[in-house]
């Protein structure tokens, strides 16, 4: 191989290696991001069913209010 193919593939190669390192922050970024909205959600869905379980009660409530009125 001439010098200059091993400059170009030295060249090449380094260009991955950054392509790699990059792509590698990026996962690392999108795997937080994921467990981070994969925490909020399960959060949500807790504070919904809480909120749903008190709307419940207060519709029974309310039902039983209307049944007792003379």
């Amino acid at each position: 191989m001439a010098s200059d193919d091993i400059r170009r593939l030295e060249s090449r190669i380094d260009e991955l290696i950054s392509v790699v390192e990059k792509l590698r922050n990026e996962n690392h970024q999108l795997h937080n991001q994921h467990s981070t909205l994969t925490d909020r959600h399960a959060r949500l869905a807790e504070k919904t069913k809480l909120a749903r379980e008190r709307i419940e009660t207060m519709i029974g409530r309310l039902k039983a209010l209307e049944r007792s009125e003379p």
